[in-house]
């Protein structure tokens, strides 16, 4: 519980932090923030992200003691592939070469990949082994600092280069303060073998390359936006993804540090079936979950917006927002849903083979689409190519895996989101503000509980009811 709460407010605090750097660099220059993040996002995808998952794969408190080499392995591949990304980044700098970006600016996005790559490595090795607390204090320094230096940089200097360079700087004096739950000792008896760090590179990079394919979605769409509307307008059009995809990824991501770690747990000591019927619980458990959440940002959005969007964002990001709904919820449910099940399987071509559904949709759909005045035909395009990719890794699950979701489970979410959407959508008509979006979180919040309560969906009612109980009798 302490591991899902920290990384709620880890996505919170991030969340805080991308609308203030929106608020004080503006439309354009946090155009220009956000296209070297994406593409930062990618680089980190293809030359770190194997590490990470590797590490939540294959590393834990037993290996560390029984297997230094895991954690050998895995410190040598990430120190040399570091070595050499940065190379590249002052290559890229002192290259002069004409990219969407400036050279200084694609420079500093390899610099971030990997400045983010180790920080996500680091938490990977924290929370295979459970280390709680060492965890949570790397987290909030981070927090801390990137709210001081990031913020602060684009208060202070309104340049996307300052914010980023400020993003940098805050996770490595995170790593710093953090670096005693990060130290094991029982790594310099190990030896780094090119044979375990292949047989990581070959577990990690079907999942990394799948997520590349999904991450090149909104980075080729970003790119044609600021070609085409400029980089005002690819800001404008990308917040409203940014700040979605941060609240699907605080929910999943919460309830992935638990739910994904119980299958492993499953399966080393109770065999690959135990596993995946915990795989087909948590499916459940999930979509019961994400679908009311991303239909209750939809219903708060006016509110939402009134109230803690930037002033220079407001209207488009309500309706680029409402357009690539359908993109994060699907986002939630492939990553946090479905994935894991062709993980726990160890079987990952399919999620290969359904990015490039979601590749070749997108660029059918761009290309298929009527051109607007702004930044919508995109917008649409995402949200076809999400759900492409999500119909496409659903029907190889269906005739590949036996893991499924109770129907009852989904079907009860489906009746909870339509009884939330019928009690909540007349409030959407009152005066946007905070009165307004408390009436309708609450209202709404209520609503899908006591659904939740009536129909069990998911096993929620039998999980939670103990711990209340619990609670009241304290």
């Amino acid at each position: 519980m302490w591991m899902m709460l920290v990384f709620t407010v880890n996505s919170l605090l991030n969340f805080v932090v991308s609308l203030l750097v929106a608020k004080f660099l503006g439309p354009a220059e946090y155009g220009r923030f956000v296209l070297a993040l994406s593409a930062s996002v990618v680089i980190q995808l293809l030359l770190f992200d194997w590490l990470r998952f590797a590490a939540t794969r294959f590393y834990s408190e037993r290996d560390r003691l029984q297997r230094p080499n895991v954690r050998a392995t895995l410190d040598a591949a990430f120190g040399w592939i570091a070595f050499a990304a940065s190379l590249a980044a002052f290559g890229v700098y002192a290259s002069g070469l004409d990219l969407p970006l400036s050279p200084d600016l694609a420079g500093l996005a390899i610099g971030v990949s990997i400045s983010n790559g180790l920080f996500d490595f680091a938490c990977a090795l924290l929370r295979a082994r459970f280390l709680d607390k060492s965890y949570g204090l790397l987290v909030v320094a981070k927090n801390a600092l990137a709210f001081t230096l990031t913020v602060g940089g684009a208060f202070w200097f309104g340049s996307a280069r300052v914010a980023i360079v400020g993003m940098m700087v805050s996770v490595l004096g995170a790593l710093f303060a953090g670096r005693g739950g990060l130290i094991d000792d029982a790594a310099r008896d190990g030896r780094a073998e090119r044979a375990l760090g292949m047989r990581f590179l070959a577990y990690g990079m079907p999942i990394i390359s799948a997520n590349i394919l999904y991450q090149s979605v909104p980075l080729l769409n970003r790119v044609l936006v600021s070609q085409s509307l400029g980089f005002a307008e690819a800001g404008q059009y990308s917040l409203a993804y940014e700040i979605g995809v941060r609240i699907v990824g605080a929910i999943g991501s919460a309830l992935d540090v638990i739910l994904f770690q119980l299958a492993v747990l499953h399966e080393k000591t109770a065999g690959p079936e135990s596993a995946r019927a915990q795989v087909s619980t948590n499916m459940g458990v999930v979509f019961a979950i994400v679908a009311p959440a991303v239909l209750g940002c939809w219903l708060i959005l006016p509110s939402f917006e009134h109230l803690f969007v930037p002033e220079s964002f407001r209207g488009p990001y309500a309706h680029y927002f409402a357009l690539m709904a359908p993109a994060l919820a699907a986002f939630a449910l492939i990553n946090y849903a479905i994935n894991p099940a062709f993980q726990i399987a160890h079987r990952l071509a399919p999620l290969v083979i359904a990015a490039l559904v979601a590749v070749i949709a997108n660029l059918l759909a761009i290309g298929l689409l009527a051109t607007t005045r702004d930044a919508s035909n995109y917008a649409l395009a995402q949200s076809i190519s999400s759900l492409a990719g999500m119909a496409a890794v659903t029907a190889m699950l269906s005739w590949l895996e036996p893991m499924w979701p109770r129907p009852r489970d989904i079907f009860g979410a489906l009746a909870g989101c339509a009884a939330m959407l019928c009690a909540v959508l007349p409030l959407r008509g009152m005066p946007p503000g905070a009165a307004a979006m408390t009436a309708q979180i609450l209202v709404g919040g209520a609503v899908y509980l006591a659904a939740v309560a009536a129909l069990d969906i998911a096993g929620l009612r039998t999980l939670l009811r103990p711990k209340i109980a619990a609670r009241l009798n304290g």
